[in-house]
């Protein structure tokens, strides 16, 4: 097939993919409601199929893994009743995020290659397992707990690891800022976890130190707090010196960070802006302070 042959068929691909990509975040972004609408449900798992039969067609492994994975927990919806939560609508954004951002890279590189693609994938494939795992709670009626929160925080310390491992750079701070949420909601009724969590997220944001110093702190801080939250042992749930001492020098504020999220301005994309970057309790907030200057 001669060069201008290609060129055309990948355009295709790109072209319906992104119209697969919107029935996708219409269908995520409507997730609790959705779930009750088969022909939803059947449309959402169809986009995602058809994602993965093209990219397959074409040799990108990449984006045909991540499509697959979305299907696949697209069909557990289509074939098992699902109360939707915000956890769950959270992880299948994040899932979608990635499936975009794949696309979005072919569509911006004709040099595109499975091998630049490498670390979305590994991200990709911590989220799909969180889903996965999540997924099979909610089937067998368990809440949170049903499965060791230990397991939990590893699956996430896993992700952050590989985060870490990357250049430092905002966007990387500001995917471990994400990693926090998602350690956040494991316990949401812990107050010394939140705590915990909240001056990790503040340490994260300090470039007094190298990366790597951080990265030391965090990780360890995170494991030894998840045993201790695993176990039980609330009040040991208490941010070391270490780690209090980056959260007291860190140059930018949390805020700071969320300053640098490009909020579209279409409201469905402002609102899948809003979900990616904070908790349930943050976007409470937020609107109570647009409601009161409206």
């Amino acid at each position: 097939m001669d060069t201008a042959n290609q060129q055309r068929i990948l355009g295709y691909f790109i072209e319906e993919a992104k119209e697969h990509l919107q029935t996708l975040e219409q269908g995520i972004l409507q997730l609790s409601t959705a779930v009750r609408d088969a022909e939803t449900v059947n449309e959402m798992f169809r986009a995602a199929h058809s994602v993965k039969g093209g990219a397959a067609m074409l040799g990108y492994t990449s984006i045909q893994k991540t499509a697959h994975r979305l299907e696949d927990s697209f069909k557990i919806l289509k074939d098992n009743p699902v109360d939707v939560d915000h956890k769950l609508e959270t992880l299948f954004l994040n899932g979608y995020d990635h499936l975009q951002d794949l696309i979005e890279r072919l569509e911006s590189s004709a040099d595109f290659s499975d091998n630049d693609a490498v670390e979305i994938l590994q991200q990709a494939e911590s989220n799909f397992a969180l889903l996965d795992q999540y997924l099979q709670q909610l089937l067998s009626g368990g809440g949170s707990d049903s499965v060791s929160i230990s397991q939990q925080v590893t699956t996430i310390l896993k992700q952050m690891l590989q985060l870490f491992k990357q250049p430092d750079s905002p966007e990387s701070r500001q995917k471990l800022h994400i990693s926090c949420q998602h350690l956040s909601e494991i316990a949401p009724e812990e107050t010394n976890w939140q705590q915990l969590v909240t001056t990790t997220q503040k340490a994260i944001t300090n470039k007094k130190y190298p990366y790597g110093t951080i990265a030391k702190v965090v990780i360890q801080e995170i494991k030894q707090a998840g045993d201790y939250l695993n176990s039980g042992q609330i009040d040991k749930l208490v941010p070391s010196r270490n780690l209090q001492q980056l959260a007291a020098t860190a140059v930018e504020t949390s805020g700071a960070i969320s300053a640098t999220v490009t909020i579209p301005t279409d409201p469905q994309g402002a609102a899948l802006a809003l979900i990616k970057t904070f908790n349930k309790q943050q976007i409470s907030q937020i609107f109570q302070i647009i409601k009161s200057r409206i």
